[in-house]
């Protein structure tokens, strides 16, 4: 694994030992954030459900100001900050359940990343907590990585693209007007 693009182009990240991670793709990750590199310079981001720390990271690598790190998992939180110190990079890295920390949560971000465990019944959960505390910037985007085959209530925010990879689907989420 490594990062895809951006200043950091081509630095490999740790390997991924672990079965409960699942990284999203290269690809998928190359795709997301050429979408997304003209949004990103300057940037608050929050990566929910972080694993490696690789989507964040890459946000960072398109000059983002400041990237915001949970996971649950203790592995997964040694892991991004492993990632993010072989970069020279010292963000934010709770070792925290996504919802505990929305609910205690009291910044808006231009990006969150969303990519729960699939079939796990989060996606509405935390887009729920998000959209009830403001948590997104007005001009802010939700990326959310997810089965082809998972469909959800997407609690008062639109749907302004979606992206099928193989087995794997990128929608992108803004607040309805």
């Amino acid at each position: 694994m490594r990062v895809v693009s951006g200043k950091f182009n081509g630095i490999p990240l740790n390997k991924n030992k672990f079965q409960h991670i699942r990284p999203t793709a290269d690809k998928v990750r190359q795709a997301v954030f050429v979408k997304l590199q003209f949004f990103l310079p300057n940037s608050r981001v929050l990566d929910l459900f972080c694993g490696t720390g690789a989507m964040g990271i890459e946000a960072l690598s398109h000059g983002a100001e400041k990237v915001v790190f949970v996971d649950k998992d203790q592995r997964s939180v040694n892991l991004t900050k492993a990632n993010l110190k072989c970069l020279g990079l010292s963000e934010k890295v709770f070792k925290c359940d996504a919802r505990v920390f929305l609910e205690k949560c009291e910044e808006q971000f231009d990006l969150i990343i969303l990519d729960p465990p699939y079939k796990s019944g989060l996606y509405e959960v935390v887009l729920k907590k998000i959209f009830d505390k403001n948590l997104l910037a007005d001009d802010g985007i939700i990326v959310c990585e997810h089965a082809k085959e998972d469909s959800f209530d997407y609690q008062g925010f639109a749907v302004f693209d979606e992206k099928r990879y193989g087995t794997i689907m990128v929608t992108y989420l803004k607040k309805e007007d």
